[in-house]
């Protein structure tokens, strides 16, 4: 079994979510006492967060890539982030250790072209709607990405740092992008991506129509293929 390397803590809660899912995959795989090798390597998400308002994206990326290097050194064979947004500096991270990064678009396009669906809605943080970095990684894959209109970018981020962050799960706020789902379905998109770890926490396949393609799941069964093949 291959050493997973975790870079995490953006937020805790889709740190846990990671951790858990990632001992309950072996479990399931392995059977009786099996668990994971993981290093795990955290950061503090308000000195984050505080750089990301300030879109000083070389130092977030000098941080992570230092975490990188404290996981290969502690023995990881690859590396993960713990978080989609921050996938922004995910090649500053790569370039920094010798390790390989299993990098969250890539995993997550190939699960969408395998269900034969190339047009897909994407919901997350305002930086991942808006900026290209990860909607263009889905792209190399041959997948086209349609995010919500401009109108729900800043809810859908509060939504995000506000209530899931801190592990507030609100059925008002579930109802909330259920319809913004249904925008998306109406604009013609064949699945919805929930990028955002904590999106995981709220909306689940029985909660809408169309596919959903829970990123953190997918990024965790492309953890294990690795680590156990």
């Amino acid at each position: 079994m291959e050493t997973i390397g975790l870079i995490g803590g953006m937020s805790w809660e889709s740190s846990a979510v990671y951790y858990r899912d990632l001992n309950l995959g072996v479990q399931q795989r392995l059977g009786g006492l099996s668990s994971p090798k993981l290093v795990l390597s955290t950061v503090d998400f308000a000195e984050v967060t505080h750089l990301e308002d300030e879109e000083r994206w070389q130092q977030i990326g000098e941080l992570l890539a230092e975490a990188a290097r404290g996981v290969e050194r502690a023995g990881a064979d690859f590396l993960m982030l713990c978080t989609t947004t921050f996938h922004k500096v995910a090649d500053q991270v790569e370039a920094a250790v010798g390790i390989p990064l299993v990098h969250l678009g890539d995993v997550v396009a190939r699960a969408c072209v395998a269900q034969g669906v190339t047009t897909v809605g994407f919901i997350g943080t305002k930086v991942a709607m808006e900026d290209a970095f990860f909607t263009e990684r889905l792209a190399t894959h041959g997948v086209k990405t349609v995010v919500p209109a401009a109108e729900h970018h800043e809810w859908l981020n509060s939504a995000i740092y506000e209530e899931l962050v801190h592990g507030h799960v609100l059925p008002r706020t579930r109802s909330r992008v259920v319809e913004i789902i249904d925008e998306l379905w109406d604009a013609g998109v064949g699945g919805v991506l929930l990028g955002c770890t904590e999106l995981e926490l709220l909306v689940k396949q029985p909660d809408v129509d169309i596919p959903v393609f829970p990123c953190t799941t997918l990024h965790v069964a492309a953890a294990l293929d690795r680590a156990l093949a």
